[in-house]
Parts: structure tokens; C-alpha cells; sequence
């Protein structure tokens, strides 16, 4: 593609509706549109006077068309149609500015232009732009209506129709969002083209067989420029390449090469001019929207930027200003009267209908005011509610009766200050902060209330946990006979009692049943929890308990002393009392029994003290009978592993109480030997003693010195003498008679 030379935004079609030849085929060869075939799209824009058509082609397709002057006048820029070429946008796109609608200078009757332009428009342009206000949505005598209208059904009669895209731009789009205008817009669209009389061809023919409708809004230009800027480069985007498939131009049907463009767009608009069917009468109702609509939006303009809204906003940021409804509405009453001095002239239907979308727009302005102090008060009244019911149960008052009369209390006050910000000429309901507030007290009684009741609960679990923990451990590790039916019943009684004091604990909550209902299994699933765990845990280490079982029962009597092994003590019954007392407990920790369900355990254990063989070993298994997996804890085959294990790891201090009793056995004849001995030197001794006295009493006389009689205790290495041979010893030596 050459280059372009001197290619400048060029009148293509003067005020007065000359057609100038001249211009726009030298503007196809500076711009060397001929060389582009049908590579080449159109774009065009249409709109009312001062709405800133020029200013938007100009920021979208970098064109130099004349733009209005806001700080000197608001008057008519762009007169008849120009044309421009698009800078930096492939393929070659022609932008066409539209002169605008209702303008001042042709007069509230002159119309025939502005039809005879838009039809003109819709028939050479590939794209077209509707340049519309975002508050012109859904209004009968606003956004080009009348005018769509008339262009719609006139290109059905006057052309082959070709498929256009229609653009609509909105401006200076507001915090309504585009996904609820939008499918309003459409619906418009869609009734203007369902009214406009068809020829028989189309009757029935849909708006999307001649036009594919794009909605794009844009913000705005005097008030957020940068913003606006932004938006437009996105949207500039859309223009690239198109003519491609699927791009924004349309179909391109009937399309002209770009050689032909001047003689096809003479004719088209030649047709259009001898056409007196676009005559039709002025609308003042139009004119009268159009200019109270400019002097509603100068006003608006205007109020974001009070300075006694800036102030309340100021101080809005540090809280709720006291009296705000009444300042805001004061605010509005100026606007308000100063638009009705400048509308006073105009239709008085058009008049008030604007001067209500302009104080319902204004109301749009301030409203975040409104919303604003509402979620302050909400804010501080919940931060009043806490901090209240926080008190109240720190005095131990009741947890329901405290948060009725706070909420009653804190509601009450809302609502006073919510009227306090209340704007007169709106009718804002604040019952949606009034009922978010009432659902954050809600919840955050709630919360406070499950705190309250977590905390009862966890005590209450803490405290069955503690109550059974050390009873059910002492029941494993005694073995006892009935031990799961001790904790059975111990369970149950504990549970009773720990769920009796729960809901003693939450009587000043009102308890609902269904509460009730959640916590009572809570703690009983806790409470069989805890035996559970006690069951796992001494399953885990039964081999240690039952050796400890075994040794308590072995080594210590009936009264809890020191066994002595004498002869008296019979190894062989205690050695089976203990070995019992050790299996009886491994059985107890063989499984989890809290339902009171028959089962072979203890049979089928204790075949282990039997010596009877049997062709089949009932503890050959991995499951029990009658007991679930869930519920097993060693299985039948684990149980004689162990059995096994414990019965090597006894061995030893049982042969060793067996030998400590033999050893007793040979201390005791030494004993008795030691003591007979000591018997006979005693009766010897006495015997001599008679002797003496006998003697002495007969003869009268004393007897001469005797041998010293020997010491018959034996030494303690030394066995004893035998006692015959003592007494022989005596006779021998005359200390007794041999008779």
C-alpha cells in the first residue's frame, strides 16, 4: 500500500446537502483508497449536536475532525458529513462525522438533513457508530429513536440491504451496570424494527438478517478523561482487521470496490434527496428533550463537585454526620431550582420528565452519602451490641434473656439515627442495612453462643474423658472377670452424669432440643471414645500387663504379702492361678465389647491351659466369632503368638521359686536336728542337777569335784552327735546310773 499524502478530514457533503465530488476523490487518492479493492471498511457515527462525536473519532481512529470548543460554545461544529482516514488501523477504514441531530442553528423544524444523513449513513458504512447518552436508555424521544426509526424503513425500501453492524455507544456510562441496560437497549432496538412497515419480502425478516447490534459504554470525557482515554484505546482494538471473519464489520454484502466508492456514494445520496418521503413534521417534543436534557446535565455536571457535598463527604470518612439527610436534600433543592428557571419555557411534560430524571440522577450522586452513614451506624451499633452482651454475660446475667434486650435496644436506636439520614425527596429504605444489622447481631450471637456451648461441651468432655480414664485402665490391667460389664456399667453412668451437668451448664441458653439432641451423642460417642482408646492402648502393650498380671497373682498372696516359698505353698496351683488371671486379662483386651453381645473368646483362650489336643486349633484364625474387625483388637492367631512369647518370658521365675522351696526344704531337717540336739544337752543338764541333789541330800556330805561335763552343742559347721551316743557319753562318765 503507497503512502498516504496530505490525507486531511475532507466535507464530503455540505450543510446544504451538495455533494462534493471534487474533495472526496481527491480524498480517495491521497489517501490511496482506490488501491485498496475491497479491502477497505467504513465507519460512520451518528448523534445528537454536542455529544461529542467529533471528540470520540477523533480519540478512537486518531482522525482530525473539528471538535466543539465546551468553554466558549456549545453550539454547532461539525456541519453536513466528513469524511477522515483512520490512522494505524489495518485494513484501510474510512471514519464518516455525522453532523449532529437537533442542532440549534437548523431550527426545531428542519429535520430533513438529519433522516436524509443517518439514511445515508446506514447505507455506505460497514460499521455505525450511535453516539447516545447513558440516561437516554429506555426514554421514547431520546437516543436517536425517531431516527432509527425512519432509516430502518426507508434502507428497506430504497436498497438491497447489506448487514450493518450498529455500534451503540453509550457515554458517560453511570454505576448502572451495563448487564441491566444493555438488554434494555436491545429490547428498544428490537420494537423499533418489529413497528417499522416491511415490504411482503421482509416481513417476516428477523433485525439480525440486516444488523448485528454492539453495545459498548464508555465514561466520561470532561469528568475522567484518563479513564475515558483508556476505554477508547481498548475499543480501537475491535477496528483491526475488521473486514476479517467474525470482525465487527458486517456481511459486506453488495460491497463496492474502493475505485467505485465516489460514483456509488453520489447516487446513494441522490436517491436519498429526491426522496420526499423523509419530510416529515418537526417534533418539538424532540427539541424540548434535547435541550432540557443539556441544561439537566450541566447541572449534574456541576454537583459532584459542591463543595458542601465534598464536605460532608470529608467528614463522612471519620463517621456518621448527625443531621445528613437534611444537608444532603438542601443540596439538591439548589440544583433542582436552578434548572427550573432555565427549563421554564419548554414543553412542561418534557420539562418535568427531565427535571425528575435529574433530581432521581442527582439522588444517584449522593446516595453513596446515604449508604455510607448506614453502614456507619451498622458498624457502630453491632460494635455496640458485643460489647454490651459481652458485659452482661461477664455478670453472669443470662445468655437469651441479655441478647433480647440488647437487640431490641440496639435496633430501636438504629432505626432513629437511619431516619436522621434520610434524604426528603427520596423515599430510600434502609431496610436492608436495617436487616443485614439484624442478621450480623444474629450471628454473632450465634457465634457466641456456640463459643459458649463449645466450651461447656469441651469441659464436659474433658472432664467424662478424666472420670473414666483412670478406672477403665485400672479394670484392664486388674483382668477381672466381669471386666467389660464393670465397664459397661461405668460407662453409662459416667455418660448420665456428664450430659445431667451439660444441661445444667446451658439452662440459661434456652436451649433448643435439637442442641440437646447434637450434644448428648457428642459426649457419648466421647465417653466410648475414651474406653476405645484405653481398649487400643493396653491391646498394644497386653504382653507387659499380663506379665505384670501374672507376677502380681504369682508373687503376692491373698493379703497382698511377700510370697515365702516354704512346703507349704503349692507352686503348682499358684502357677495356674496366675497363669488364668493372665489369660482372662489378655482375653479382656482381645476386643472391644461395650455392647453386651455373646462371644468365644474366653473358650476358646483358654483351651490354651488345656492339654488336651485337638485336630483342629480354634486360635488358627485371624477373625473371632460373633465380633466384628472394627471391634478386634488381637486377633486368634496374635493371641497365641503372644501366649507363647509370655509363657518363655515366665519360665525362668518360676523354676527359680521351685528351687528356692527344695532349698527351703533341706534348711528345715538341719533345723530340727539343731533343735533336738539342743533338747537333749538340755535334759542332760538337768539330770545332773538331780543327780547332785540326790546325792547330796542321802550322804550328807558333798560330792568330791566332778569332770566337767562336755558341751553338747555342736559346732555350727559341724553336724550333731547321734543321741545314743551321747547318752552312752553320760553313763561313761557316771553322771548317770546305767540302769
Amino acid at each position: 500500500m503507497g503512502t498516504t499524502v496530505n490525507c486531511r478530514a475532507t466535507q464530503l457533503i455540505d450543510g446544504d446537502g451538495g455533494f462534493n465530488v471534487s474533495g472526496l476523490n481527491n480524498f480517495i487518492e491521497t489517501s490511496n483508497m482506490a488501491s485498496c479493492d475491497l479491502s477497505y471498511a467504513v465507519v460512520a457515527i451518528l448523534g445528537p449536536q454536542s455529544g461529542g462525536k467529533s471528540t470520540l473519532m477523533n480519540h478512537l481512529f486518531h482522525t482530525d475532525f473539528t471538535e466543539m470548543n465546551a468553554l466558549r460554545t456549545r453550539s454547532q461544529t461539525t456541519k453536513g458529513i466528513w469524511i477522515g482516514k483512520c490512522t494505524g488501523i489495518e485494513p484501510c477504514t474510512i471514519a464518516m462525522d455525522l453532523e449532529g441531530t437537533d442542532s440549534r442553528e437548523r431550527g426545531e423544524d428542519d429535520t430533513t438533513f438529519e433522516k436524509q444523513s443517518a439514511l445515508f449513513a446506514l447505507a455506505v458504512s460497514d460499521i455505525l457508530l450511535i453516539n447516545m447518552w447513558c440516561h437516554d436508555i429506555g426514554r421514547e424521544q431520546a437516543a436517536n429513536k425517531p431516527l432509527l426509526r425512519i432509516v430502518f424503513q426507508v434502507m428497506l425500501r430504497l436498497f438491497s440491504p447489506r448487514k450493518t453492524t450498529l455500534l451503540f455507544v453509550i457515554r458517560d456510562k453511570t454505576k448502572t451496570p451495563m448487564e441491566i441496560l444493555e438488554p434494555i437497549l436491545r429490547e428498544d432496538i428490537q420494537k423499533i424494527w418489529d413497528a417499522v412497515p416491511k415490504p411482503e419480502a421482509h416481513v417476516h425478516t428477523p433485525l439480525s438478517d440486516f444488523f448485528t447490534v454492539e453495545v459498548t459504554a464508555l465514561s466520561s470525557y470532561e469528568h475522567e478523561e484518563d479513564k475515558f482515554k483508556m476505554e477508547v484505546a481498548i475499543l480501537r482494538q475491535r477496528f483491526c482487521n475488521s473486514i476479517a471473519p467474525g470482525g465487527l464489520a458486517g456481511d459486506r454484502c453488495g460491497v463496492v470496490p474502493a475505485s467505485a466508492f465516489s460514483l456509488s456514494a453520489q447516487n446513494i445520496w441522490k436517491d436519498i434527496r429526491e426522496n420526499k418521503d423523509l419530510d416529515l413534521p418537526a417534533h418539538k417534543v424532540l427539541v424540548a428533550t434535547l435541550r432540557c436534557e443539556a441544561f439537566a446535565n450541566e447541572k449534574l455536571s456541576h454537583l459532584p463537585s459542591d463543595k458542601g457535598l465534598l464536605k460532608l463527604k470529608e467528614e463522612l470518612q471519620s463517621g456518621p454526620v448527625k443531621g445528613l439527610g437534611e444537608k444532603l436534600s438542601a443540596i439538591i433543592d439548589t440544583y433542582l431550582s436552578s434548572y427550573d428557571a432555565e427549563a421554564l419555557y419548554f414543553d412542561e411534560s418534557v420539562r418535568n420528565a427531565k427535571r425528575k430524571q435529574l433530581e432521581s440522577n442527582a439522588l444517584e450522586i449522593v446516595y453513596p452519602a446515604y449508604t455510607t452513614t448506614l453502614k456507619h451506624l451498622r458498624y457502630k451499633a453491632l460494635d455496640d451490641f458485643k460489647t454490651k452482651l459481652g458485659s452482661s454475660l461477664n455478670n453472669g446475667e443470662g445468655f437469651a434473656s441479655s441478647c433480647r434486650m440488647w437487640t431490641e435496644s440496639i435496633m430501636l436506636n438504629f432505626d432513629i439515627e437511619a431516619a436522621d439520614a434520610s434524604v426528603r425527596q427520596a423515599n430510600w429504605d434502609a431496610s436492608k442495612a436495617r436487616d443485614k444489622l439484624r442478621r450480623d447481631i444474629d450471628f454473632h450471637a450465634s457465634a457466641v453462643r456456640n463459643e459458649k456451648l463449645f466450651e461447656i461441651a469441651a469441659n464436659s468432655k474433658k472432664q467424662l474423658a478424666k472420670a473414666l480414664a483412670e478406672p477403665v485402665e485400672s479394670l484392664f490391667k486388674e483382668g477381672g472377670k466381669d471386666t467389660w460389664l464393670s465397664i459397661r456399667n461405668l460407662l453409662i453412668r459416667e455418660t448420665e452424669a456428664a450430659v445431667s451437668e451439660f444441661l445444667d451448664r446451658i439452662a440459661g441458653f434456652e436451649k433448643k432440643e435439637e442442641t440437646v439432641e447434637q450434644i448428648q451423642p457428642i459426649l457419648r460417642n466421647r465417653a466410648r471414645k475414651v474406653v476405645e482408646d484405653k481398649a487400643r492402648e493396653g491391646a498394644g502393650k497386653v504382653l507387659s500387663l499380663m506379665k505384670d498380671r501374672f507376677f502380681a497373682v504369682f508373687r503376692y498372696d491373698n493379703d497382698s504379702l511377700l510370697r515365702v516359698w516354704t512346703q507349704d505353698e503349692d507352686i503348682g496351683a499358684i502357677t495356674r492361678d496366675a497363669l488364668s488371671a493372665s489369660l482372662k486379662l489378655l482375653s479382656n483386651l482381645a476386643a472391644i465389647r461395650l455392647e453386651e453381645k455373646p462371644d468365644n473368646i474366653d473358650s476358646v483362650l483358654y483351651s490354651l491351659l488345656s492339654a488336651a489336643s485337638s485336630s483342629v486349633d480354634p486360635l488358627a484364625s485371624s477373625t473371632w466369632e460373633e465380633v466384628s474387625p472394627e471391634d478386634t483388637l488381637i486377633s486368634p492367631v496374635e493371641c497365641m503368638s503372644l501366649w507363647t512369647q509370655f509363657e518363655g518370658e515366665i519360665k525362668d521365675p518360676v523354676e527359680q521359686a521351685m528351687e528356692a522351696q527344695a532349698a527351703g526344704k533341706q534348711d528345715s531337717i538341719a533345723s530340727s536336728v539343731f533343735k533336738l540336739i539342743d533338747s537333749v544337752g538340755e535334759v542332760a543338764k538337768s539330770v545332773v542337777d538331780v543327780a547332785k541333789s540326790v546325792v547330796k541330800t542321802t550322804v550328807g556330805r558333798s560330792l568330791p569335784p566332778q569332770p566337767k561335763i562336755m558341751n553338747f552343742s555342736p559346732p555350727a559347721l559341724l553336724p550333731p552327735k547321734n543321741p545314743i551316743l551321747l547318752l552312752e557319753e553320760l553313763h561313761t562318765s557316771h553322771l548317770l546310773p546305767k540302769d
